[in-house]
């Protein structure tokens, strides 16, 4: 049995192909997206329209990427491949650890990927995970995509909410017949001498005064073994009137730890130029950071201050000396977390007759990840009470924080926070299992000569199963670090107080005093699981007609087509929590993760139209109007009216303009109405009350910090609360009330774009358009963010922010007690981003030589910029980056490929990937003054290069080297959890070295 989709002819499209998609860019709006049963091969469905058109023209720019993409990239992730795109800004990847949610998004424009639209075939994709609404491109296995298609720009008159951004459009195989086998194997190389701040010589520097926390990764490591198999399996009926086309897919990634890079072998903290061993005296260097939750733990007493771990001699207390006794939390975490991914699924239709077809999609994934962040324990955040009897304390130690005689004799508590790090346990594991299934089932066909319908029912359902391990159970450790002597003036036996009453017969004492007192015994008690289920599930019917009016406009002889359509679609979340999770119970965890139900569903009415206004005509080669509406009405009680109107002018064939105007409407989802409100964390560098880190000593409440810190009021502290070295936390977390609203308003967009497409007669294989973009959201749906109400409040003096604000009574933090920032899901003010796209491609014969050609994607980004609302300054983002400002966002970024198909069936691609420079911007957007190490990235550039060799007829082996310079990526102390991982930005640059892959193709 053979194939009808050859790789011999796969690997002649290099070049052949080549002007197929050349003469799409030049038609302007890329390839087609969908094959339309017709007579007529030219009529194809464009992304971004419902209406079957005569050639590849469209309003709205499309950017493609072709199967041939995929395996020059040597790519396992669907992600990895939307990321190389400079439309796609980063989002959730499997190089996330803290912070991850176990999917892969894209995200249009860096408008977030909430409002980035996925699509399979032309049809929507569910939810992720019960944790966002988002697509998870995990779902869909990489061999099995054709192409992908990017429309920049709203298109929820075409599809719906969601698409404010645009649309991504996943073209699957199908009509296949045969067998084949497609498997890759790759793996991650990099050369530790990175040259960036004195990393090495810092960390070499710590390992000499703390070594059971520092150490020099090796100096060359091989790492991120990846290996993915998939089987294709296809037959046609034999009158050809029915296809199935199957698929079977297995991928597994293992973990990278960030112990194994120098650039990522600590925590970053603030530079410096103290004098540090090996370095030049006086030279810029950087600085380990660490945690305060070390081992031995640190304590700190709230009766008479004293600052103390147990690490003298026989575990007497010392002082606690930051720079000798930190934890250094960062190697443990996961620079890339393992995954396994099963997947399978089926394409068929059948013509039942020449007026119906029937279709069918189905599709399964079962993606399971593990997410390791650094250990668990008794944190910073709420004091203990130790009693000043504990016999493992002693006496002696329990002096120095304070107790007195009558207080140890008496088994009298104390408050002292405790700083305990559990690295006898390991590292906290989140365990994610998405288990994802999507079905389509439909019926098209003619209705009469010139219409055609198209009813279908979607399904599709993403199960979250989720186990935490490796945490602390506040409420256990609580009791354990509550010891008394259960055998007073006969011996002495160390029993929790709760054991003692009968409050809590399993308790076992943590004995953190003393040098090996900690047992499996304990961690068993005070390590928990915390679990969570949940589904995400989404319902869509959708009816439609399409065909021509039987109209014509006096200038044209195509008569002017039209589609109309009704759409009804359901959401739905729903997760359930143990008591630990819902209490807030795990002591890592930041507080309490709640449970979530939630619906939403909407009735929409839709229409479209062509109108060619001139064809063949004097003073246009072809001029047409593009037209869309789209009615939808929310069970909320929301109504919504989006539309597009787009114009198309060829003067001539070797040249065509184009712009559209949209309006985009996208309602708030079932996740951002009614997440339960609770408390979560976020970064931030220092307090900004804080005076030690302001250059100020408080006297009389005259400080180094804004005036507005100073007061009685719940966002103030007192002069001595300011100057006491207490509000900064010491892992750079405070806390804050996230959670959803159901009162939110549906946000809007107005999307512009202007372009032209040249396509010269007298340059043969040459194309090239470049295409203007100006997208406006108001009445966005997010929060106002943290570090905006801290610096609006603080140094704006806006009252409404610092009514958000509220400080820990006992020593005015908000990392500690009732300190925290409200920071809930709203309607903001928006975001606007406007720019250039730039696309060009050149194919060119050689001769007895073979082909060449030459293909370029660019983005020049003009305007990134948040309104965050209620007064608060505006902040652009261009050429930023920050824990504001999130991913650095560079001014100009491209790809660039060239592939030379040689006269031997070897094809070879050498692509460079360009980020331009950016800067670290403070609260305002502003760059921050010039002198710290990460003030600026520089340029980064990155060359790969691949080979494909068509061994046998059937047989295609390809081999290739993606950052083949290893270049280090740009490291920040600045990076924030959730969207930088181990020092830098691994869902932008590449964080772990090169990638080194090898592939085979077989067919039977």
């Amino acid at each position: 049995m053979s194939n009808k989709k050859t790789h011999s002819g796969q690997r002649k499209s290099l070049l052949a192909g080549a002007s197929v998609f050349a003469a799409a860019a030049a038609a302007m709006a890329g390839a087609p997206a969908m094959a339309q049963d017709t007579d007529d091969e030219d009529v194809i469905i464009i992304t971004g329209s419902r209406i079957p058109q005569p050639n590849l023209t469209g309003t709205s720019p499309i950017t493609q990427v072709t199967a041939e993409d995929i395996t020059a990239q040597g790519v396992t992730r669907v992600e990895d491949l939307t990321n190389d795109l400079p439309q796609v800004f980063a989002g959730q990847g499997s190089n996330i650890s803290n912070g991850a949610d176990g999917t892969a998004t894209v995200d249009l424009r860096g408008l977030g990927a909430a409002r980035t639209l996925v699509l399979i075939n032309g049809r929507r994709m569910g939810y992720g995970s019960i944790g966002s609404s988002a697509a998870d491109l995990n779902q869909i296995p990489g061999a099995m995509v054709e192409r992908v298609e990017v429309l920049t720009g709203g298109a929820s008159a075409v599809y719906g909410s969601d698409a404010v951004a645009g649309v991504v459009n996943f073209i699957m195989r199908d009509d296949f017949e045969g067998v084949r086998v497609d498997a890759q194997y790759g793996f991650n190389q990099h050369t530790n001498d990175s040259d960036d701040g004195y990393i090495r010589e810092v960390i070499a520097a710590r390992a000499l005064t703390n070594p059971a926390n520092f150490r020099l990764p090796p100096d060359d490591v091989t790492t991120g073994y990846g290996r993915e198999i998939t089987v294709m399996l296809g037959a046609s009926t034999a009158d050809d009137r029915g296809n199935i086309t199957a698929y079977l897919n297995y991928r597994n990634d293992d973990e990278v730890l960030q112990a194994d890079y120098d650039y990522s072998g600590c925590a970053l903290g603030a530079d410096s130029t103290a004098a540090v061993v090996g370095i030049p005296a006086g030279a810029r260097h950087w600085t380990c950071g660490g945690s305060s939750t070390t081992s031995p733990p640190r304590i700190f007493s709230l009766v008479n201050s004293a600052n103390v771990t147990p690490q003298g001699p026989g575990d007497s207390f010392i002082g606690f000396n930051g720079g000798l006794h930190q934890y250094n939390f960062g190697p443990l975490n996961y620079h890339q977390r393992p995954s396994d991914r099963y997947s399978f699924g089926a394409f068929g239709r059948y013509e039942i007759n020449e007026r119906a077809e029937a279709y069918a999609e189905m599709m399964f994934s079962d993606n399971s990840s593990v997410a390791q962040i650094a250990p668990s324990g008794a944190f910073f955040g709420t004091p203990f009470s130790i009693n000043c009897g504990d016999p493992n304390l002693g006496a002696t130690r329990a002096t120095a924080l304070g107790c007195v005689a009558g207080d140890i004799a008496g088994d009298i508590t104390i408050p002292v926070f405790v700083g305990k790090r559990n690295v006898e346990g390991g590292g906290r594991q989140d365990s994610r299992n998405i288990n994802s299934y999507r079905g389509v089932l439909g019926l098209r066909g003619a209705l009469a000569e010139t219409w055609d319908y198209d009813v279908s029912a979607q399904f599709s359902r993403s199960r979250l199963s989720q186990v935490y391990l490796n945490d602390f159970s506040v409420s256990r450790l609580t009791r354990a670090l509550d010891v008394v002597d259960a055998d007073p003036g006969v011996g002495v036996d160390p029993q929790c107080r709760s054991f003692v009453s009968g409050a809590d017969l399993n308790c076992l004492p943590y004995n953190i005093w003393n040098t090996g007192g900690i047992t499996g015994d304990q961690l068993a008690y005070l390590q928990i699981p915390l679990v969570r289920t949940g589904d995400a599930t989404q319902q869509v019917v959708i009816a439609q007609i399409t065909g021509e009016l039987g109209i014509t406009s006096p200038g044209a002889e195509s008569p002017i087509s039209a589609a109309f359509g009704l759409e009804y679609r359901r959401d739905e979340v729903s997760s359930v929590v143990d008591t630990a999770f819902a209490t807030g119970d795990g002591a890592g965890q930041g507080g309490p993760t709640n449970g979530l139900s939630g619906v939403t569903d909407v009735f929409d009415i839709f229409m479209e139209a062509r109108v060619p206004l001139i064809e063949n005509g004097p003073l246009a080669h072809s001029l047409a109007l593009d037209l869309a509406y789209r009615y939808s009405d929310y069970a909320s009680g929301n109504t919504t009216d989006t539309y597009k109107a787009g114009l198309d002018w060829a003067p001539t064939e070797d040249i065509r303009f184009r712009g559209s105007f949209q309006r985009a409407v996208r309602s708030a989802n079932v996740i951002e109405l009614f997440a339960v409100q609770g408390a979560g964390l976020f970064d931030m560098a220092f307090d900004p009350c804080d005076d030690v880190n302001n250059g100020g000593g408080v006297t009389a409440g005259a400080a180094g910090v804004p005036t507005q810190c100073i007061g009685a009021n719940a966002w103030q502290v007192s002069a001595a609360e300011s100057d006491g070295g207490l509000l900064d936390s010491p892992a750079g977390q405070y806390q804050a009330l996230f959670g959803g609203n159901p009162n939110l308003s549906p946000e809007e967009a107005d999307t512009v774009t202007l372009g032209f497409v040249l396509t010269p007669t007298f340059l043969e294989g040459f194309n090239l358009s470049i295409d203007w973009f100006n997208i406006e959201v108001v009445n966005l749906v997010s929060t106002t963010g943290t570090l905006n109400t801290l610096n609006d409040c603080y140094t704006n003096n806006n009252l409404v922010s610092c009514g958000r604000i509220t400080r820990d009574t006992a020593i005015g933090s908000v990392w500690t007690g009732t300190g925290q920032v409200e920071d809930l899901n709203t309607n903001i003010g928006g975001l606007k981003t406007t720019g250039v796209d730039i696309n060009a491609n050149f194919a060119v014969d050689i001769g007895s030589a073979g082909g060449l050609e030459f293909s370029m994607i660019g983005t020049w980004l003009d305007e990134l910029t948040t309104d965050p609302g209620q007064g608060i300054p505006t902040y652009n983002c261009v050429g930023g980056y920050s824990q504001v400002c999130g991913t650095p966002n560079p001014e100009w970024r491209h790809r660039f490929r060239a592939t030379w198909a040689s006269p031997w069936d070897l094809d070879v691609n050498l692509t460079w990937r360009h980020f331009d420079s950016v800067s670290q911007v403070d609260g305002a957007g502003d760059p921050i003054a010039p002198g710290p190490l990460d003030a600026e990235f520089d340029a980064v550039n990155y060359f790969d290069l691949s080979g494909i060799w068509q061994v046998k007829e059937n047989t295609v082996f390809r081999v290739g080297v993606n950052n083949m310079f290893d270049q280090d990526p740009p490291i920040s102390d600045n990076v924030g959890a959730g969207s930088g991982n181990g020092n830098t930005f691994p869902q932008v640059y590449d964080a772990l070295g090169r990638w080194v892959f090898a592939g085979v193709t077989i067919d039977f």
